[in-house]
């Protein structure tokens, strides 16, 4: 399902900062009207502010607090684009001690906030005539690494919500796209170690407006998720994005 970011509003979570930064700056460069940059902390998004003026709409967001979702929905009633880039990290293997504690919180932030986030916009969407939904998950959907675990087991939940809420939203004629970077330059990278092989966040930014142009579900940006996106595309067509119920 194709989607044109042009002249449309958006609202892009984490937007202050790495690859929420560079989202919101691709979006607003490829023509998107407005984008409401939902932050924690709303002075946390002057930089953008600064750079584009009103076309910035800091709005208060966090995943910790649902109620700020609901806020933001009814704020930013005018989108056609969502953007989920919001996420945690916690460095824990399986083994470690606060790995229960540490699944606990991310599974929190990055499942059911991906769900409070979706159940709050996707009437938006539809009555603004569908728009698109798109979810940033990660290589560690696909494959677990050991030093993150926990991160991986929760984006691997993500990733797969993210499914169904293609064959939903599909149903009101919102396009999904399922977002798959490896190592980017983020704190967050920094933070897991990865920063030697990180590469520019603007490479998400960019590969989402074409991604959504050219209708796809899933997006693998950077060198890392590509090779695994290689290796992934049969199953991801024949499995994932097929109708198995037609089969």
């Amino acid at each position: 399902m194709a989607f044109d970011i042009n002249g449309k509003a958006a609202l892009v979570t984490g937007a202050n900062r790495g690859i929420g930064k560079a989202i919101a700056e691709s979006l607003l460069q490829h023509g998107a009207s407005k984008v409401y940059a939902a932050v924690r902390n709303l002075d946390s998004a002057a930089a953008l502010v600064a750079t584009y003026g009103d076309a910035v709409v800091p709005v208060h967001f966090d995943l910790a607090k649902p109620e700020t979702i609901v806020q933001a929905a009814q704020t930013a009633s005018d989108v056609a684009i969502v953007v989920n880039n919001a996420g945690v990290l916690r460095n824990a293997d399986p083994l470690a001690e606060d790995a229960i504690a540490a699944l606990q919180f991310e599974i929190d932030m990055n499942v059911f906030g991906l769900m409070r986030l979706a159940q709050a916009f996707a009437p938006v969407l539809k009555a603004n005539g569908g728009g698109a939904f798109v979810q940033r998950n990660s290589v560690a959907s696909l494959k677990s690494f050991a030093a993150f675990a926990t991160y991986s087991a929760s984006k691997a939940a993500a990733y797969s919500i993210t499914q169904a809420l293609r064959e939903v939203l599909g149903e009101q004629g919102t396009a999904v796209l399922s977002v798959h970077p490896g190592p980017i330059a983020t704190d967050m990278a920094q933070d897991a170690g990865l920063a030697e092989i990180a590469e520019p966040p603007a490479l998400v930014g960019e590969g989402i407006v074409t991604a959504l142009k050219d209708g796809k579900f899933h997006l693998f940006p950077d060198t890392m998720g590509r090779q695994m996106g290689e290796a992934y595309a049969s199953f991801a067509t024949n499995v994932v994005e097929a109708n198995l119920a037609e089969a």
